[in-house]
């Protein structure tokens, strides 16, 4: 028998909204974590209202909220304050991404909370960081692409630069933030104190230039926009062949000659030209000239059939992805039951062997779990939840 999800009986009171504190919430709700979500009583989460059926569930929302209970509480109120505060004292961790100081106006801050429990892990997640001379600058996934040089070396060669269609910014600082209270959690086992962390869209942005950053400041030389090549290595490339093209990434001599094998063309490896990696990346388009002339001799599935035992593969569209049996096989994409219908998710990326998951359940529809939060957390009976409706604080 498998053992439970391992954050089960951690409380997570989340007033994120968008994509980067909803996705890394999403992944601890994931391991087993109750997730209390804030909302506005009016809006919700500013991605319900990118919902073209009208439920205020659409993919935006559907994409970071799953297996969350969600609470409206007006916290322009003084009483919508008081009450995120109590509930707040009794979750592990908070998380939040106003801009700085929001929080603190509505005695929300880390200084307040911690101050009542030293346990409680706190998290901010902003554009630029809670101190420092941008702290107060708004800031969104793009613009920040933008500011930390991922444009630059994104997009054609001969072209503008261009920012990545996906939100890899936001998600990668999920991704980060996710790394960062699982930590908080076990330092807090091991020493009996919470913490407070400070995480930002610039931080992940540049932390991601990664071997581009390098590159940089270990030679002075700023990488160049470099297609759908990679920066240094050859062949990694779009390839035509007969029919639709292919994506080869053969960096290292063994894949090279591998590749040379597999395509009739063994004399490559020996060539003054590509014998060495340097050499290929030096000469990479008159190697590419020679790869597509044998490729282009066959159509794309034949040479991908010949090819299981190195890294190449179709260009796919996002539905032939997203049908593909191999994403079927790691079970990511669920379906969710809810009621007579079925909500069809991305599933997750965490798969333990020894440990179960917590079981998908719906993204909330607005304020869906107020009550039930409020009598389970709280304690609150139905005349002092009435009242509480009553006076607006909550819906």
């Amino acid at each position: 028998m498998a053992n439970p999800p391992p954050l089960q009986g951690v409380r997570i009171l989340d007033f994120s909204r968008i994509i980067a504190g909803p996705l890394c919430t999403q992944h601890l709700a994931d391991l087993g974590a109750d997730v209390i979500k804030v909302e506005h009583p009016a809006t919700g989460d500013e991605t319900r209202s990118r919902d073209p059926k009208g439920d205020r569930r659409g993919a935006m929302f559907l994409a970071f909220n799953r297996s969350k209970r969600s609470i409206a509480i007006d916290l322009s109120t003084t009483d919508g304050q008081d009450l995120a505060r109590r509930l707040a004292l009794t979750c592990d961790v908070v998380i939040e991404n106003f801009r700085p100081g929001v929080m603190a106006r509505m005695n929300l801050g880390p200084d307040v909370l911690r101050a009542a429990d030293q346990r409680l892990i706190y998290v901010s997640v902003s554009a630029y960081g809670q101190h420092g001379t941008m702290s107060s600058r708004p800031g969104l996934d793009p613009v920040l692409q933008a500011e930390s040089g991922m444009m630059s070396i994104t997009g054609p060669i001969d072209g503008e630069p261009m920012r990545h269609p996906l939100s890899l910014v936001d998600i990668l600082t999920a991704n980060h933030a996710t790394s960062a209270i699982l930590a908080a959690l076990l330092g807090r086992a091991a020493h009996g104190q919470g913490d407070v962390i400070d995480l930002c869209l610039m931080d992940t942005a540049v932390g991601a230039l990664a071997n581009a950053g390098l590159q940089y400041l270990t030679t002075g030389t700023v990488p160049a926009r470099s297609g759908n090549r990679h920066m240094v290595a050859a062949p990694i490339d779009l390839f035509a062949t007969a029919t639709e093209p292919v994506y080869l990434a053969m960096a290292t001599d063994k894949l090279f000659g591998e590749l040379c094998q597999v395509i009739g063309r063994p004399e490559l490896v020996d060539d003054e030209r590509f014998n060495r990696p340097g050499r290929r990346a030096a000469n990479r388009d008159q190697l590419k000239v020679e790869i597509e002339e044998a490729l282009k001799t066959r159509p794309a599935a034949e040479w991908l059939a010949e090819m299981p035992h190195l890294p190449v593969g179709a260009v796919r569209t996002i539905d032939q992805s997203l049908e593909s049996p191999e994403v079927a096989e790691r079970a990511m994409v669920r379906r969710i039951p809810e009621g007579d219908e079925e909500i069809a998710v991305l599933g997750t990326p965490f798969k333990l062997t020894e440990t179960d998951m917590a079981e998908f359940r719906p993204p909330p529809r607005l304020g869906q779990h107020t009550d039930d939060v409020l009598r389970s957390a709280l304690g609150l009976d139905d005349a002092a939840i009435a009242a509480l409706r009553d006076a607006g604080t909550i819906v």
